[in-house]
Formats: C-alpha cells, structure tokens, sequence
C-alpha cells in the first residue's frame, strides 16, 4: 500500500463529508418542503436514544482499532493488526447485536413512557437494526483509519448518505397517504437501508486490501485475544466517558436554555422556538466547517501514533503544528462569511432573528475547529483521557455562565453564545498547552496568527466594497464567495500563509503541480 499523509487522508474525507454535507440539506429541503416537519419531528425523537445506544455499543472502539492497527503496521506487524481488526470485529457484532435485539423488545415501552409522541414506536423499531450494521461499520472503519487510507470510509459514507436520501424520501413520499407516522417510518427506513449499503460498499472495499496484504512477509502473531481487548478498553473507555458526556452535556443544554430563555421573559412556546432556531439555524452553519476538522482530526490520530511509535517526536511537533496551522487556514475564511452574511445565511433556515447570535458564535468558532484537531493530536498521543477531563473543567465554568446570563433579560441567546464561547476558548486552550508541554511544539504566532488575520482583513474589505453592488441574490452570494476565498488565498500565498510544498501534498492536484 502506497503510503499516505495525514493531509491527504483529511482532504479525502473533506471531500466526501462536504458532498455528504450538501445531500444532507437537499435532503433537509425536500422533507420539510414536501413531507412535512411533523414527520420529521417524529423521526428526530427517536435520535436521542438511538445515539446514545450507538455510544455504549461504538464510542471509543473505532478509534482504539485506529491507534492499534496503525502502531502495528508502522512496526511492520501486519498480522498482529489483522488480529486486533478479528477481535474487535467479534467484540462489536456481539455488543452490536445485543443492543439491537434489548432495545427491539424494549421500544414498546420506551414509546409509551419516555417518548412524547407513542407514534415513534414504528421508527424506533425499523431503526434498532441500524445498530447493529453501524457498529460493524465501525470497526472496518477504524481499521482502514488505522492503515491511514481514508478512501473506503469516504466512499462507503457516499454510498450511504445518496442511498439514506433517495430511498428515505421515494418511500416517505409514497406512505404519506397513509400517514404522517408511516411516512416518518419511510425516513427511518432510508437511513437503514443507506447504513446497509455502507457496510456492503466498505465490506467490499476490504476484501480488495485483504488480497493485496494476502501472502506478504509478517511476523506471526503473539496477542491474545485477552490481550488485544484489554488494550481496546484502556484506550476506548475514556472517549466513551467523553461521548457520553458529550450527549449528556447537550441534554442539559437543551433543558436549561428554554427554562432560562422563561426566566428572561420569554413565553415558552417563544423559547422552545429560539432554541430550536439556535441549534438548527445558527450552530448548523456554525458546525459546517467542521467538516474538513473533523476529518483532519480522524486523520491525525493514526499519522500522530505512528511517529510517536517510532519516537519521531520531531515528526509528532511538525504534523500538529501543519494541523493547527491548517485548521486555522480553513476556519478562518469561514467564520469571516458566517459573520459577514450572518442574516441572509440564517433566512435560508428562515430564522433572521436568530443572525446577531450567530456573529457572537462565529466570534469563538475558531476555537471550536481547533478543539476538535488539537483533541485528535491528544488522542493520537495516547493522551485520549485528556480531552476528557479539558472538557469536565470548560463545563464546570460554562453552565453557571449559561445559567446566569440567558436568565438575563437584556442578554436572552446572547448570553447563551458568550457562554458557549467561553467553553470552546477554554478547551482550546487547555488542549493547545497540554500539546505543547508534551511535545515541546512552537506557537509560531506569525503562520498560526498574522498571516490566516491579514487574509481575513482582506476579505472583509473586499465584502464590504462589493456587497452593495452584486449582494441580494444566490447568485451574487455565490460569487462574493468565491472572490473572496479566491483572494484570501491570494493573499496567503503573497505572505507566506500557504506555499507551493502545501498545494503539491494536496491529491489530485499535487501530482500536477510537480510537473
């Protein structure tokens, strides 16, 4: 197998979660438009559950598989990788068909006494088979990590994500006659057959791997399967804390907004409807950017472990810093749109009330995206406890802020985004000096700073000049867009902030620059 960079991994599955990205909102539009948002209110309910049954069946396992497999395979141990990837198979097809099976049998009651609409108990049942696809998935998933090829994963979730989207709305369409509850049922069964064809499309991916690995030269393995699954539960169990905390976290988020937006002097139905325009609407846009972090962070954590293993730690300061740096590159330029064009953003979700906080969110964003990579670098050190516990200490500071000022009536959201602020600037930071006390990485303030805020100075200025001549319009946005990104480039390239070595790493395009 050729070898492969982080940057390349991150920009596969960039390119795949963007496309995944955007078959999402036409998915989003076509439910709301020509289903209906009660059906879809009747398929989200079934989403908490259903994620907090995947956290105890996968959180933490795909990425121990990473870790493992990438120390073996960097020591040339291709059997002993291939063993941890039997093992961990057997573990999740075991967890995976239990949870399914429990919650099965267990939904007639979740529906009548947890849920607040008994109509979900058909979802609830058409999805608990999705449980146990996806924690197969998982593993095949943290394997291919594990070897630093990202393109199975990219292409199964492609698969996914145009079968999810075409079959969930042919057949939602078709049993909307019979009602709102069925055609919820035809969402519910989209999803399952789309993770299905997941499985299928990275199942066959693997059998093309096995066959090129099929005779090579190796060491036999020596782990034992006790081995092999205590490994997987001392470096799982700490991201499944940190999932589960996570999930819990946004739970209480969801309890105490509303309940504060009433103590401001909102009317309850006003402050179900802000929160509700708070999470689709502002961290909606918010969170897209994390698309490419969230690759680059699955990238890290195989490439960081490799050079740790092989006590490259010259490898380890370079690869997180080319992270942070590019993480910075790439929020940057976004949080500059998000803030700038906050109002028409925000009336596509039809939510222009909701605009000023999402400027005080795209205030903090950046360290939102550089959270999620510097937690990646954590995890790929070995440190996966540490993002953990950063996170428990940006909480114990960011609720009681939650609590006070969106209670506060000249503050309401805007309390709410200080606070969520606070919380990604805090963990940011934690992460940011734990990675630099343990590998002695440089805050090079010029390329992480200077360079990203002159690039950012000039988009807003060319926003500013052109906005009033061709703004108004898709077409119009689509292009300031472009511009813009266009000349932050530019403008990166003049000072530094991006080199030709950067664009020749990238795929695709990389391999023509060279000529």
């Amino acid at each position: 197998m050729p070898k492969r960079t982080f940057v390349y991994g991150a920009t596969i599955l960039l390119g795949a979660n963007l496309l995944n990205r955007v078959l999402g909102f036409v998915y989003q539009y076509l439910i709301m438009n020509y289903i209906g948002g009660e059906a879809y209110g009747l398929f989200n309910m079934v989403f908490p559950i259903y994620m907090l049954a995947l956290v105890f069946t996968t959180a933490g396992i795909p990425l121990a598989i990473a870790k493992m497999v990438s120390e073996e395979v960097s020591l040339g141990r291709i059997l002993q990788a291939r063993s941890i990837f039997r093992v961990a198979l057997w573990l999740l097809s075991i967890s995976g068909a239990i949870v399914s099976i429990g919650l099965y049998y267990l939904t007639p009651y979740l529906a009548h006494r947890i849920f607040p609409d008994p109509r979900v108990l058909n979802i609830f049942l058409i999805c608990t088979p999705a449980i146990f696809i996806v924690s197969i998935s998982s593993v095949f998933r943290g394997y291919f990590q594990g070897l630093q090829n990202m393109v199975p994963t990219a292409i199964s979730q492609i698969f996914e994500q145009i079968v999810r989207v075409t079959v969930g709305y042919t057949v939602a369409l078709r049993l909307l006659n019979n009602g709102v509850e069925w055609a919820a049922g035809g969402l519910a069964f989209g999803m399952l057959i789309g993770e299905l064809v997941g499985l299928l499309t990275i199942v066959f991916q693997y059998q093309r791997v096995k066959v090129k690995f099929k005779g090579a030269a190796a060491p036999k393995s020596t782990y034992t399967t006790r081995h092999i699954l205590g490994k997987l539960w001392r470096l799982a169990s700490p991201v499944t804390v940190g999932r589960l905390l996570s999930t819990g976290l946004s739970a209480l988020d969801a309890m105490i907004i509303p309940q504060r937006l009433q103590a401001a002097g909102y009317a309850a139905r006003e402050a179900t409807t802000l929160f509700g325009q708070l999470g689709g609407s502002a961290f909606t846009l918010l969170t897209f950017p994390s698309v490419f972090t969230f690759a680059l962070a699955t990238s890290l954590v195989p490439s960081i472990s490799e050079a740790a293993t092989q006590r490259q730690f010259n490898v380890v300061r370079a690869r997180s810093a080319e992270a942070i740096r590019l993480t910075i590159l790439i929020g940057i330029p976004c949080l500059i749109i998000l803030f700038y064009f906050a109002r028409p953003l925000t009336a596509f979700f039809k939510s222009t009330e909701i605009a000023p906080i999402l400027r005080l969110l795209a205030i903090g964003g950046i360290f939102s995206y550089i959270q999620q990579t510097t937690t990646g670098i954590l995890q790929g050190l070995g440190k996966v406890q540490l993002p953990v516990l950063h996170s428990i200490v940006a909480a114990i500071i960011r609720i009681p802020v939650l609590i006070y000022l969106t209670g506060l009536p000249q503050w309401g959201l805007r309390g709410t985004a200080w606070a969520f602020t606070l919380g990604f600037f805090i963990t940011a930071a934690l992460n940011l000096m734990t990675i630099v006390r343990l590998t002695g990485m440089p805050l090079d303030l010029q390329r992480f700073v200077l360079q990203p805020i002159s690039g950012a100075v000039g988009m807003l200025l060319f926003f500013h000049l052109l906005d009033p001549l061709i703004g108004g319009h898709i077409a119009g946005y689509v292009s300031e867009f472009s511009i813009g990104f266009a000349l932050y480039g530019l403008i990166l390239f003049i000072n530094g902030g991006v080199t030709f070595s950067d664009l020749v790493r990238l795929p695709w395009i990389g391999k023509y620059l060279q000529h």
